[in-house]
């Protein structure tokens, strides 16, 4: 056993650590263990202190590292491939043969959703990509899909202007709900037995009540509505090509807030101005923050101020050239709506297209942007090069 020598004062010097013993003492052992009750409770002091949305945040976090660990979200391999076709060819294609509009996965991830231009929605198996079913019954292009969360009930848009409410599970149609007097351009729903669309140039936003087979009409913007996400059970945000933005609430049939020019002007003469279309917007669920998306040159993030009766601008996040700058996300304090960079805190995101659509991780440490070099609606929509 290592033995501690003298210095030069006298005192007991410690001996060197490879020389020591490796058993430890029973005294060294309950200094130990008195170490190990003291970080418990002031992590149990800790855990009492944070407030519900902090606790949830850090238990997401610790999720996400559990899955980073395993190697299942940083991989960046592709699980599968489902090769499409053309409508007519020789052999029978696995996948659509037109162009897929929209997607949607259950809350559990079992099942996938896709619906196309050829009025078809195909049901896949999501960890193996296999085709289960085939839902028929729209009469134009598949333009919105969304599972019901916590089920398998599946609600469907068309620019036939109907909303389908269909059982995967069983592989069964249920019923079909009418109203929009237009192409319906978006759709969301969480856990009520009920869903949002957005009405195109019907200049409406509609809440459908699927067991009463009713519907509640929102008015508001001046031009098309493009896209609609829900913010909780009670409000909801959209987006027109009049270039405003509006927050909802289910008890008033006007906006709570409305943005107008919200991504600002284009064009150069003062009589030829007009504002940016708003061509996608997100909400981190159940806090009070939004993003918006443009043809701008930037996503836009919004805070829900003052019970959400005002859309109030937090950060313009630029958009850069693809692997020549990174953009960090900023951590933005918004009350509930914290967007914290955990982990995932760079984002490239393309020059010069149109943000065709905007999706918050349900952690809310990171946001994801599809662009395209025209708009997902409107292939002739004024662009001007940001």
């Amino acid at each position: 056993m290592g033995v501690a020598g003298t210095g030069a004062e006298g005192k007991p010097r410690p001996a060197p650590p490879w020389s020591r013993d490796e058993e430890v003492s029973s005294e060294e052992e309950a200094e130990s263990a008195a170490a190990g009750r003291r970080e418990e409770e002031a992590a149990a002091e800790e855990e009492v202190a944070e407030t519900p949305q902090e606790k949830k945040l850090r238990l997401a976090k610790l999720y996400l590292e559990e899955l980073r660990r395993h190697g299942e979200v940083e991989s960046g391999k592709r699980l599968c491939v489902v090769p499409g076709g053309k409508k007519g060819t020789k052999g029978q294609p696995m996948g659509h043969t037109a162009h897929i509009l929209c997607i949607a996965i259950s809350s559990d991830g079992k099942y996938l959703a896709t619906g196309d231009r050829n009025k078809l929605i195909l049901i896949w198996e999501a960890a193996t990509c296999k085709h289960l079913y085939t839902f028929t019954g729209h009469r134009d292009a598949v333009s919105g899909l969304s599972f019901r969360k916590g089920t398998y009930q599946l609600y469907s848009a068309s620019h036939d202007r109907s909303v389908k409410v269909w059982n995967v599970e069983e592989n069964a149609y249920v019923e079909t709900l009418f109203g929009h007097q237009d192409v319906i351009t978006g759709m969301d729903s969480l856990s009520r037995d009920c869903c949002v669309t957005s009405g195109g140039r019907d200049g409406t936003v509609r809440f459908w009540k699927i067991p009463e087979e009713s519907q509640l009409i929102f008015y508001g913007h001046q031009g098309s509505i493009d896209c609609i996400q829900l913010i909780n059970e009670e409000h909801m945000v959209s987006g027109a090509d009049d270039g405003s933005v509006a927050l909802w609430g289910l008890a008033k049939k006007k906006p709570l807030a409305l943005v107008r020019q919200s991504h600002g002007m284009q064009g150069s003469a003062q009589d030829l101005q007009q504002p940016y279309w708003v061509s996608a917007v997100a909400a981190l669920l159940n806090s009070d923050l939004v993003a918006t998306g443009s043809h701008s040159g930037c996503v836009k993030l919004w805070k829900c101020g003052e019970g959400f009766q005002k859309l109030e601008p937090l950060y313009d996040i630029p958009l850069v050239q693809m692997g020549k700058a990174l953009v960090k996300l900023p951590r933005v304090g918004a009350g509930l709506g914290q967007l914290q960079c955990a982990g995932a805190d760079t984002c490239y995101f393309l020059q010069n297209g149109f943000v065709n659509s905007l999706k918050f991780s349900s952690a809310g440490d990171f946001l994801v942007a599809g662009i395209g070099q025209e708009h997902r609606y409107h292939p002739c929509a004024p662009f001007s090069r940001a």
